[in-house]
């Protein structure tokens, strides 16, 4: 299989999961601020520093308000992680590899800009955001079960799940230090905690498969437990590292990219939710992303040069 393929249809991926991720924290960041307790103060211009643009953020944008935000996030044309350059990207990786793809998955995935295109600028105002929004998850989540359903299960489509759950497993993360704030102090008496909380698991579909397994509240603890080590949910942290060494094991010359991602796994497990508080919280959570960054450059210098 020839490097650019490899690396066209794991950078397709990425971008088609980094969509989907970016358009699931702008709709539940939306209906978590509406639900907060009254005089609760928590700006938009978390998410920029979750998504890793704070910086280039506060450059363009005096204003830190809601709609510079989900502009940024949604329609900035400069940011090079928005909903929209994330869809321009994986649309060019998937026309330069339709060799190996399916048919449907570039007329798909082509109707998913088209319609991003025309609708994402009637998303910056609440009215229509939520609708246009769901509407991209969901073409989103079409084309990740096509490729599912449709591909050859060969190497190029292991790429593929590589290159999907390293993206998720680097949101998941950004997810729980987004409400790492919620660990300081002690469980709230205002309800907060357990807002932000569940909040949190929805942006990531995840509310009920964690009541199904935890079958208690909403504690901050068992909900950073669930998201970084379980072993079973799609979108935790332990999973997708799970599968992308699965991946990896099955193709040439993988040897030395097991280093990076089995040493990110140990660090995550030895993680201790219970005992954590915000600051060593993120602490972890920002080693864990450094292990990601080196997972992706040991891909890229093994398969990608």
């Amino acid at each position: 299989m020839l490097s650019r393929v490899a690396r066209r249809v794991y950078w397709m991926a990425r971008y088609i999961e980094r969509a989907e991720n970016t358009a699931r924290l702008v709709n539940t960041y939306h209906f978590m601020l509406l639900d907060l307790p009254r005089g609760t103060r928590v700006g938009w211009d978390i998410l920029p520093v979750i998504t890793g643009g704070y910086e280039q953020f506060s450059e363009r944008y005096q204003r830190h308000d809601e709609r510079n935000t989900v502009k940024f996030l949604l329609a900035d044309s400069n940011n090079p992680a928005s909903l929209m350059n994330s869809i321009a990207i994986a649309r060019e990786n998937c026309r330069t590899s339709r060799e190996v793809l399916p048919g449907h998955a570039w007329e798909q995935l082509n109707e998913l800009k088209l319609y991003a295109d025309a609708r994402v600028n009637d998303a910056l105002p609440r009215r229509d955001r939520f609708n246009i929004l769901t509407a991209i998850i969901h073409r989103c989540q079409q084309l990740t079960g096509l490729l599912a359903g449709t591909m050859t299960h060969d190497h190029a489509y292991d790429f593929i799940r590589i290159g999907r759950n390293l993206e998720r497993a680097d949101m998941s993360s950004r997810v729980v230090d987004m409400g790492a704030l919620s660990l300081q102090g002690p469980e709230d008496t205002s309800g907060l905690d357990v807002h932000v909380w569940t909040s949190m698991l929805k942006a990531m579909n995840a509310y009920q498969m964690y009541r199904k397994d935890v079958q208690i509240g909403v504690h901050c603890a068992d909900v950073v437990g669930f998201l970084l080590q379980n072993d079973y949910y799609p979108r935790s942290v332990a999973h997708c590292l799970d599968q992308v060494e699965e991946c990896l094991g099955d193709l040439p010359l993988h040897k030395e990219t097991l280093t990076p991602i089995r040493e990110a796994r140990r660090r995550l497990s030895r993680i201790k939710p219970h005992k954590l508080n915000a600051n060593t919280l993120h602490a972890e959570i920002d080693r864990l992303q450094v292990g990601f960054s080196g997972i992706h450059k040991k891909i890229r210098e093994t398969w990608f040069t």
